[in-house]
């Protein structure tokens, strides 16, 4: 069988080319564009992923790198930071039992995804655990393979779980909850489209990118390009120096680069040669986002925390992707943003004591 290595780059197996780059965001713009109007949530980011999904599986030689997905990632990160208005510290009050929600989830999740792993799926111990911790793709790949786990299975599995999540969810919300997403809606404020903007807010929010895209490089943060963007942006719209947001003709713009990314980490593989841990991604999957419906359903609403707010904020999902799609549905996006950037981080403080008790009792 040919190999279907997945590393941890942005586009595993194809070397990256101008043509293929370029190749993926016109797909991705073309996908976008049919989603937008066919009036599908969160068009611009679901038509851009799934149509070049397609054609990474169809042998369509597309690619995406850092280089040119990061700009766009801190796009997003200022206006996912835009959402922590200066009343927001009055809210924050309330997330601590939100907090102990998202760590029983983990736990919880985690659990169930690593027995299904070991017991159907017959991987060993180190491939199960790091393919069934949702820490993100490129930590968990670079944990997993270092300890000596199936890399192809762990960065498949970890693609194919923010590719599930993030096609099912908005379509959940839209179809069974009945709620509308468009940003437009969302987006309501000062400078919401790119002529009204004003230069004083344009020059506070490029400031926040720049800098906080290399600071959170120099800090080391996990996610930099979006978190670091985010804590600046925050900080700028929570002391009220600016209440912009980023113009939707760029927010869009930015939707069609990250749902790109996402299809193009399938290039270089094959559904027949891969199908087999797909689907194994796929239950692991439906058993998270079970986890997810049941501790949402039943334990929403505590402090104030909507239902909603809560099932976002626990979907195994990309930090921007769900904050991006809390965003596009209006729910709180401060409070879905801050929980899974502490999911990320918790799930990687404890990578390496969890693993060890499990594969002690293994």
């Amino acid at each position: 069988m040919p190999s279907t290595r997945a590393p941890a780059a942005d586009s595993p197996g194809l070397p990256v080319t101008a043509k293929r780059l370029i190749g993926a965001i016109a797909i991705g713009a073309v996908g976008g564009a049919v989603f937008k109007l066919i009036n599908m949530p969160l068009a611009w980011m679901l038509g851009a992923m799934i149509a070049t999904t397609v054609a990474a599986l169809s042998g369509v030689p597309v690619a995406m790198t850092n280089r040119v997905r990061g700009p766009m990632v801190s796009v997003l990160g200022v206006l996912l930071g835009s959402a922590f208005t200066p009343d927001i510290l009055g809210r924050a009050a309330h997330w601590a039992s939100g907090l102990i929600i998202l760590a029983a989830f983990v736990i919880i999740a985690t659990g169930l995804s690593y027995t299904y792993f070991r017991l159907v799926a017959k991987t060993n111990t180190v491939t199960a655990y790091f393919a069934a911790a949702p820490g993100g793709l490129n930590v968990m790949f670079l944990y997993g393979e270092a300890m000596g786990g199936d890399d192809r299975v762990i960065a498949i599995s970890h693609a194919c779980r923010i590719l599930f999540v993030v096609l099912t969810v908005p379509f959940f919300f839209r179809w069974v909850e009945g709620v509308s997403s468009s940003y437009a809606a969302a987006a309501a404020g000062p400078a919401g489209n790119l002529l009204d903007f004003p230069l004083d807010d344009a020059a506070i929010l490029i400031a926040c990118a720049i800098a906080g895209y290399w600071g959170g490089k120099l800090l080391k943060l996990q996610a930099a390009q979006l978190v670091g963007p985010l804590v600046l942006s925050a900080i700028v719209h929570m002391s009220g120096i600016t209440a912009s947001r980023p113009p939707a003709e760029l927010v869009a713009i930015a939707q069609v680069f990250m749902g790109a990314g996402i299809g193009c980490r399938f290039t270089g593989m094959r559904i027949l040669s891969v199908g087999r841990i797909m689907l194994h991604a796929l239950a692991s999957t439906v058993l998270m986002l079970s986890v997810t419906t049941t501790m949402a359903l039943s334990l929403g609403s505590p402090d104030g925390i909507s239902s909603a707010a809560l099932a976002l904020a626990l979907s195994p999902g990309g930090v921007a992707e769900m904050s991006l799609i809390g965003l596009a549905l209006g729910v709180d996006v401060a409070f879905v943003s801050t929980m899974h950037i502490v999911r990320i981080t918790f799930v990687i403080m404890i990578a390496g004591p969890l693993f060890r008790l499990l594969r002690k009792h293994d």
